[in-house]
């Protein structure tokens, strides 16, 4: 049974159509069906609409079969329905954006900043509308059940057993607790952890759904984040904000036995590799990808003691995951590449 909290219909049980009178796009998007094989995803985060976008074309080169886009797709910091709609008009009007949707099969899920509102979560009073012209802009069909329940999670299997991949969209924003505040630690931001056992990260309809999904069949399994899940970093927004719902995501992988996850995430504006050791038979990567078209600030890394190897990188870059099936067990290669294709950062995971 679900909390009533989070059994909450969307305003008013619009349909799609009748949102700001206007239909979901009608235009084609680029589909998969379950039974496809899935071996190449590229992924990325946080792109400015504004701005040129040529690292698309580069994506594109990589002839991937899939496209996770997992949050900050937009910069749209706004409660004005009608401006973040026309932000997302503004990212689709790009040319290396839009041939890219033309191509590839895309999810997506998103963070503060095309939620609409910096570092927010459940308080935010637009969050219902922002969820409509998320899913409007995504094309979700009108018979979807994401236009029924609240939050923009979902995940989708790819490939028949044995050659399973599960990709699983986490949704950190429509439910999340407020945040606690503290004495600003160097430059990265006011966040301290808070160990208050009624706050959540993915509310408790998410959480339910999560582990059904971790209980499905499959053998590599992308659980996406949009904030960072390993680093324990001083200050900014992570999971170790909640560290007991950090740790309850931890317990849920090995209570599922849930085999083969990697980590993807983005936010930060840099590209950085962590490693998490556990006792789920295999080791616990994540990669962080950000951002798609702007170059970090200051350069300088936050704190992160589960970092991997130890360089990080700052520039424009995006991740792209292969998996090789042809073994009695699969791999997956992780990499970071900048604008340019180049390798930044890259990580072999055998199960």
């Amino acid at each position: 049974m679900l909390a009533a909290a989070d059994q909450q219909v969307l305003s008013q049980n619009l349909s799609p159509a009748q949102i700001h009178g206007s239909h979901v796009s009608e235009l084609k998007t680029v589909e998969l069906s379950s039974d496809t094989q899935v071996n190449r995803i590229v992924y990325g985060s946080c792109i400015k609409q504004d701005r040129p976008m040529p690292i698309f074309d580069r994506m594109l080169e990589m002839d991937p079969d899939l496209a996770l886009l997992i949050g900050d797709n937009i910069y749209g910091d706004t409660d004005d329905l009608s401006v973040l709609r026309s932000k997302y008009e503004k990212l689709r009007s790009n040319p290396n954006y839009s041939e890219f949707e033309k191509q590839v099969a895309i999810l997506a899920t998103w963070d503060d900043h095309d939620f609409g509102l910096n570092d927010g979560g459940a308080d935010f009073s637009q969050r219902e509308g922002a969820q409509k012209e998320f899913l409007r802009f995504w094309r979700v069909p009108e018979t979807s059940h994401r236009w029924q329940r609240s939050g923009v999670y979902h995940a989708q299997c790819f490939g028949e057993i044995g050659r399973r991949l599960q990709v699983i969209m986490l949704d950190t924003r429509f439910f999340r607790s407020p945040l606690k505040k503290g004495a600003q630690r160097r430059v990265a931001g006011p966040y301290v952890s808070d160990d208050d056992p009624q706050k959540t990260m993915l509310g408790e309809a998410q959480w339910i759904w999560l582990q059904e999904q971790l209980l499905q069949p499959a053998d590599v399994r992308l659980l996406v984040s949009s904030i960072q899940l390993i680093p324990e970093a001083a200050g900014q927004e992570t999971w170790s904000n909640l560290p007991r719902e950090r740790q309850k995501l931890i317990d849920l992988l090995r209570s599922t036995s849930a085999q083969g996850v990697v980590i993807l995430s983005g936010d930060r504006h840099w590209a950085e590799l962590s490693l998490l050791e556990t006792d789920l038979g295999y080791p616990l990567y994540e990669l962080t990808s950000s951002s798609l078209n702007q170059k970090h600030p200051r350069g300088t890394p936050s704190e992160n003691r589960f970092r991997a190897q130890p360089k990080t990188f700052h520039q424009e870059n995006f991740g792209l995951i292969q998996i090789r099936w042809d073994s009695p067990k699969p791999s997956v290669l992780m990499e970071l590449l900048d604008i340019n294709g180049t390798v930044q950062l890259t990580q072999r995971v055998q199960f």
